[in-house]
């Protein structure tokens, strides 16, 4: 089979699950990463033969696609802010949103804490480490200091700071068990994007995700849908620097009742919104 009739029979199998364009984009992921030639070298060799040990490779992956497996598990990498990670099953995918979270927070460090060395930062909920793997990119003398709850979060986390030489210290904690955080010191940024979906609804999630990403890392009861955002506002009460910022990620539907949580212990809280105009993240700074 050739170079384009293999990329178009894995564009075909897909139809069924994707719209024709996100179709393709998955099938010039997968020949790119299985035969490792670009677009234009696919393009070049297009009427070229595969190895039979190739097209093996992708009739596995093409099996695993179909499940509705999403591309990033099937390939176990996923890109985020110009930074190729290691996922799995005990990682959420890294989404485009996160990366306007880190930008935030790197914005904001630069003009408050421009003359300051080495800033501590806590990320609650680190999964893959992507968050405090871009932000050690964007401010690389800041110290790390990265939380799961996930024993298989946090290593993959670890292999993903490895791999880019990173200095991140990995625990593996419950954060809303209140007995942990004296193990956990004093910062000057505290930055999370926390589970934050109600089960109830599950019924809107599209099915990639329902069944295939770690549910630990996205829903919370229908009766206490801010849970983590009341734990790490009161946890900042007593483990936040004096002119420290908390920046979190934040349900959609729940800005406001979320910016209240930081308002009502004593922070000043600014909604900020992503680039499709959603309500998506919180700055909050203390009073």
């Amino acid at each position: 089979m050739t170079f384009e009739l293999a990329e178009q029979s894995l564009t075909t199998a897909l139809d069924s699950l994707y719209d024709d364009r996100e179709a393709a984009t998955i099938a010039a992921m997968v020949m790119e990463f299985v035969t490792g030639k670009s677009k234009m070298d696919r393009w070049l060799v297009k009427s070229e033969t595969v190895s039979d040990n190739h097209l093996d490779r992708l009739q596995q992956y093409t099996n695993e696609l179909r499940t509705g497996k999403p591309v990033q598990y099937v390939l176990g990498e996923a890109w985020f802010a110009g930074l190729c990670l290691n996922v799995n099953e005990h990682t959420l995918i890294p989404r485009p949103e996160t990366e306007e979270l880190v930008n935030l927070c790197a914005s904001w460090v630069s003009t408050n804490f421009n003359n300051k060395q080495h800033i501590q930062i806590l990320e609650i909920g680190t999964g893959s480490g992507c968050i405090s793997i871009a932000l050690h990119n964007k401010i690389p003398t800041a110290i790390i200091t990265a939380i799961d709850i996930s024993a298989g979060a946090i290593e993959v986390a670890t292999s993903n700071a490895a791999k880019y030489n990173t200095p991140i210290l990995f625990k593996t904690i419950d954060f809303l068990d209140e007995t942990c955080w004296p193990d956990l010191g004093s910062y000057d940024i505290i930055i999370s994007n926390p589970p934050y979906i109600a089960e109830n609804e599950k019924t809107n999630m599209a099915a990639h995700v329902l069944n295939f990403e770690p549910h630990t890392a996205l829903f919370v009861a229908n009766n206490n849908p801010l849970i983590f955002y009341n734990a790490i506002a009161y946890f900042g009460n007593t483990h936040l620097s004096s002119g420290g910022a908390i920046f979190v990620e934040i349900n959609q539907a729940l800005g406001p009742q979320t910016q209240d949580v930081f308002v009502k212990n004593n922070y000043t809280a600014v909604l900020k919104k992503d680039l499709f105009e959603n309500d998506r993240m919180i700055v909050a700074t203390k009073n």
